[in-house]
């Protein structure tokens, strides 16, 4: 059983001698405490002998510098772990909805990454993602949306991110996935290798089942739900790149 290690707004856990790092960032408000929140998906990645890094915020209206600093901060959080265990073989960025934009948008494109793992990407504009800001917006005269805007983002990714190994995965019920326009992106990019799956499921199944959950669903209701988180990890640990 790994012990949780906060670095800035990072909790990273530790196996002994993890073969690789998965770094999460989740989704909107839910990543307010990301170690309970993906809980279940985290400690399917410890047991494959992952260290796991998932990044504490509250989303704002400017991603690019939410972007900005999860990066700065998942950084300084490898450099700790690999003066504890030495250099890390295998890294892998995971993003669970507006997470993934947050990884796409990362000041180094991708880099210095072995590859990203997108669940369920979503790239909607502001007065989608919060229906009261446009009543809110016309009422005070001002226009907001996010920075950058769904339309930036996309041509942000053809044109800046460098990162060719690329897996997607959304689920058969989730309205919220955009990865189909996430992978058209992609593939525009020259020698993109990304890849798109579709698992069962909708946008919440990463998402460790909360008390009410638990309360509220029978025992093989909770069991299909981890079936379905464990699926979402044989894709990763399994990915060859």
């Amino acid at each position: 059983m790994s012990t949780i290690r906060r670095i800035s707004d990072v909790f990273c856990q530790w196996p002994f001698r993890p073969i690789g790092l998965i770094e999460i960032i989740g989704g909107s408000y839910i990543s307010i405490k990301p170690e309970v929140a993906y809980k279940r998906l985290i400690s399917r990645l410890l047991q494959r002998n992952f260290a796991v890094h998932s990044w504490s915020y509250i989303p704002n209206f400017d991603h690019q510098i939410q972007a900005n600093d999860a990066w700065k901060q998942f950084r300084l959080s490898r450099k700790i772990l690999e003066k504890r265990v030495g250099l890390i073989p295998k890294s892998i960025r995971l993003g669970h909805s507006l997470g993934c934009k947050l990884h796409l948008l990362a000041p180094d494109g991708g880099r210095n990454c072995n590859g990203l793992v997108a669940i369920s990407f979503n790239n909607f504009k502001a007065d989608r993602s919060i229906p009261m800001i446009k009543k809110i917006s016309k009422r005070l005269e001002f226009q907001t949306e996010f920075s950058p805007s769904p339309r930036e983002t996309l041509n942000l990714i053809r044109e800046h991110y460098e990162q060719i190994n690329n897996l997607l995965i959304r689920f058969k019920n989730d309205k919220l996935d955009q990865n189909n326009l996430l992978f058209k992106s992609l593939k525009e990019r020259d020698s993109d290798k990304s890849e798109i799956k579709q698992l069962d499921g909708n946008h919440l199944t990463p998402i460790s089942l909360g008390l009410i959950e638990n309360l509220l669903k029978t025992d093989f209701q909770s069991s299909l739900k981890y079936k379905k988180i464990d699926s979402i990890v044989d894709l990763i640990t399994q990915w060859e790149i």
